[in-house]
């Protein structure tokens, strides 16, 4: 899930907006909680003091004149009405309610009572709420006239201003407690988090005071651990730039070294045409002329694929390797036919499909195939095949020419590199072209002796599905 881009701008932001609202959501849980704790305190004590007053009425009721009598303590109920800041109301009555004192409309309890064990309820009289107290024994003596057991019900009601008051102070307290520590917390949470990121804010500093040529290791030494796999990343994203730059710097000087004798032959090949005078001469200085451009203008452009392969972005597309095999032999056959040279296709009937950059591709095979038809010579064979094992597709371009000899196999894709066997001139880059745009593709490539032991192969095995990986670096 894609994080919002105003909470993703700031870790500092992001901790406080993850942890403030966590506290206090804790804040609103501990509330309820010491709600529900002071209206359990407050009713155990006031319903402790409502049980005194049933007590003590039980305690006045007599039967003895036959009937039900009660002779209240007023002291008692007097200073239980100043105890609890409120009215009080009570009520003794048989359980079938023909014998009845006090208060007739107090709530009944909200369950038949067990003898001996109180009650206690919410209820309204006459439309104020009130905490009941109910309380049901057997008399000792039954009233006249009534036969079996009887039972006499006590009720003491109070309203519900002191309870209140009470629960009030206590939630008070817990709240203004809480909010303490919920100030207190977020405060020390803001203290640790920008203590936290104090090592980020070094490593800032660090990279800030760096100048541009510096491409050195950053030092990890005293950085936190959780900053470690950073600290890392930057260290192998300055050593790719290193490399990158080192690459380029290379590049220059090699080019400049190449460019320089074409060029200085061409300049002497102009001078002398100009002094020239015999048309035949002329001529033939002319074609030697034209045939040192069109190797200057390859070189170039080789370099400049080489420079595209190190360092373009990857830009894949869905190809079909067959047919960018097909494509390939119909553009060389013609300088095939010309050179004497036998060019073939060995490739599946089915389509290879796989992603990859067919410019790339096409200049890298293009190479391949220049150089195995030039150093082959009239009579040679050269094969481009197309295969897969399921994971990898892979390019071979395979000829029965002169070769490379064993110890100069393992420099074969080096740039600049020519055996000391060739001829003809060239740039040494065809190769390194090949080997560069095979692992830009995620892949690698090969050279090897060819069938029976003659001449050359050179495979490009390229990742058979999905995007090519960013460029793997220099050859």
């Amino acid at each position: 899930m894609k994080m919002p881009r105003w909470l993703a701008g700031s870790i500092r932001r992001m901790l406080l907006v993850v942890l403030v609202p966590g506290l206090l959501l804790v804040f609103s849980a501990e509330l309820w909680l010491a709600w529900r704790t002071a209206s359990e305190a407050a009713d155990a004590a006031y319903d402790r003091s409502l049980l005194g007053a049933v007590k003590s009425i039980d305690s006045s009721i007599s039967t003895a004149s036959g009937g039900l009598s009660v002779e209240l303590p007023y002291r008692m109920l007097e200073f239980f009405e100043l105890t609890a800041n409120g009215q009080v109301y009570y009520r003794v009555a048989t359980e079938d309610g023909l014998v009845e004192i006090g208060s007739s409309d107090l709530p009944p309890p909200p369950k038949p009572l067990l003898s001996g064990k109180p009650l206690f309820h919410e209820g309204v009289y006459f439309g104020e709420p009130v905490r009941v107290g109910s309380y049901a024994r057997e008399l000792a003596t039954p009233l006249a006239g009534q036969a079996g057991p009887q039972r006499v019900v006590i009720q003491v009601a109070e309203t519900l201003e002191a309870r209140t008051g009470f629960q009030r102070s206590l939630v008070l307290q817990s709240v203004a407690r809480d909010f303490l520590l919920v100030v207190v917390a977020s405060t020390l949470f803001g203290l640790a988090i920008a203590w936290a990121m104090r090592p980020l804010a070094r490593l800032r500093q660090d990279v800030e005071a760096r100048a541009p040529q510096d491409l050195t290791p950053m030092d990890s030494d005293g950085v936190p651990a959780e900053l470690l796999p950073l600290v890392g990343a930057l260290n192998h994203h300055i050593e790719r730039n290193r490399e990158q730059t080192e690459a380029r710097r290379q590049f220059v000087d090699d080019a400049s070294h190449q460019l320089r004798t074409p060029l200085t032959t061409l300049a002497t090949q102009v001078a002398y045409a100009q002094r020239e005078a015999d048309p035949a001469a002329l001529r033939e200085v002319m074609d030697n002329i034209r045939q040192q451009l069109d190797e200057t203008i390859r070189q170039t452009n080789q370099m400049l694929s080489l420079a595209k392969a190190d360092s373009a972005a990857p830009e894949p597309e869905a190809l079909d390797a067959v047919v960018l095999a097909e494509d390939m032999v119909r553009r060389w056959w013609p300088l095939a036919r010309e050179q004497g040279v036998d060019l073939g296709l060995h490739a599946p009937m089915a389509t290879l499909p796989f992603r990859g950059e067919p410019g790339l591709l096409k200049e890298a095979l293009s190479n391949l195939l220049h150089n195995a038809i030039r150093h082959g010579g009239a009579g040679c064979h050269v094969t481009l095949a197309v295969a897969t094992d399921g994971r990898h597709v892979r390019f071979s371009v395979v000829d029965d020419g002169p070769g490379l000899p064993p110890e100069e196999l393992a420099r074969a894709g080096e740039r600049f590199f020519r055996g000391r066997q060739g001829q003809l001139p060239g740039s040494g880059l065809g190769l390194a072209i090949a080997r560069t745009v095979a692992q830009r593709h995620g892949g690698e490539m090969r050279v090897s002796v060819g069938p029976e032991g003659r001449g050359l192969a050179v495979t490009m095995e390229l990742a058979g599905t999905g995007a090519p990986p960013p460029h793997a670096g220099k050859p």
